[in-house]
């Protein structure tokens, strides 16, 4: 089996040779043409279900290549079922990837691929485990909510058995005397001073408990905070895949109409590619802010992976269309970014392409999504021919 280092060292007049024991075989020489290329943007179900040539036993070239885009697709598969939200985001672009790898690469090509496959798995690594830092802090502070609330519950009740054992130590004591006049005074004294401790230990109960309701408040607004981040698209700050999932399942519990649309936007590997990732990064965040901006308040906006995005739509499809036409009118069309490459603002035209599908009494989300994804698709190659 030839390594990806031996691939990225093949010059294009080498021929690729098996050494089997015995008098060496020729191969032909690999074709160094690329093969015609899908248009970037597809969702993981498009990408993964992408059909390669099986290879044949004689092309090394074709079966180190086959089982590489394998063990990637593999590696997104295992991250999404780790994590729902930042493992779906590696899978899709590990799966983006994999489409645009040729068939049959150059060294330059390899290389490119190569560092493109680990600034994926460094950038996923660095937000999982910033995640799981967040989750065991967490964890952490509850914890030491309940010690301290035991332990303030262990010292008040220790405090208190000392004293009422105190307390029936005297009262035997006062059995012994013989003058009623001092038992009389003693006990007036005794039930004066248990009067006192009730009336203190009801007090510091109640204390004991506005503190505790204090602290489980406080503790569910910050759960409440972890959630609506971890239902936030750590780039954007518009909703992520996680939270548009939760909503198309509120609405089909409920058994409410509604559509949704799915944007993929035009060419924007070429926009990474010419002024560089983090002009990229602007430009999805513009998008998801105009996007979300021209939407109205009962529908929900969010980034559905890359460079997709999908909207929940409350309504028929009549309506969608509707909110279609004023996405194409307002906010598809110029705008302005940094050139990560010599800091200056240039303008681009952003397009998308569109499609949406309604949702019917019987319908998955997921059979909702593939109806909608397949009209973005047609849409795509309409554009291609205009």
């Amino acid at each position: 089996m030839i390594s990806i280092k031996r691939l990225m060292q093949i010059g294009p007049a080498e021929e690729l040779v098996e050494q089997p024991v015995g008098k060496p075989v020729p191969v032909p020489v690999v074709d160094k043409q690329p093969a015609d290329k899908k248009p970037a943007g597809k969702s993981v179900n498009h990408l993964v279900a992408k059909p390669f040539a099986m290879p044949t036993p004689d092309d090394p070239l074709a079966v180190t290549l086959d089982c590489y885009r394998s063990s990637l697709r593999a590696v997104g598969k295992s991250a999404a079922e780790a994590s729902v939200v930042l493992g779906s985001e590696l899978e899709l672009q590990l799966a983006k990837l994999v489409s645009q790898l040729p068939d049959h690469p150059n060294p330059t090509e390899l290389r490119q691929f190569e560092s493109e496959v680990e600034k994926a798995l460094d950038q996923s690594a660095v937000l999982m485990a910033k995640s799981l830092r967040e989750k065991a802090d967490g964890v952490k502070e509850l914890l030491v909510m309940l010690a301290s609330t035991a332990e303030s519950v262990g010292e008040r009740d220790q405090r208190y058995a000392i004293q009422f054992s105190e307390f029936t130590a005297d009262l035997q004591r006062i059995a012994d005397l013989d003058d009623l006049t001092q038992v009389r005074s003693s006990l007036v004294r005794k039930a004066t001073e248990l009067k006192s401790c009730v009336d203190t230990m009801t007090q510091e109960s109640q204390h004991l408990i506005t503190d505790l309701q204090s602290q489980v408040v406080g503790y569910e607004t910050k759960l409440k905070t972890v959630e609506e981040l971890v239902l936030k698209d750590a780039l954007t700050g518009i909703a992520n895949r996680r939270a548009a999932e939760k909503r198309m399942e509120w609405h089909i519990v409920q058994k409410q109409t509604y559509c949704i649309a799915v944007l993929d936007l035009n060419n924007f590997k070429q926009i990474n590619d010419q002024y560089g990732h983090a002009a990229g990064d602007d430009l999805l965040k513009q998008f998801a802010s105009e996007l979300q901006n021209g939407m109205r308040p009962t529908d929900l906006v969010a980034r559905w992976g890359g460079d997709e995005f999908i909207v929940i739509l409350n309504g028929d499809l009549a309506e969608a269309d509707r909110q279609i036409d004023r996405i194409r009118k307002w906010v598809l069309g110029d705008y302005t970014i940094q050139n990560s490459n010599d800091g200056q603002s240039l303008k681009i035209k952003v397009g998308a392409s569109i499609g949406a599908a309604q949702w019917q009494p019987g319908d998955s989300a997921e059979h909702v999504i593939a109806e909608a994804d397949a009209q973005m698709y047609t849409d795509k190659e309409q554009s291609h021919k205009r």
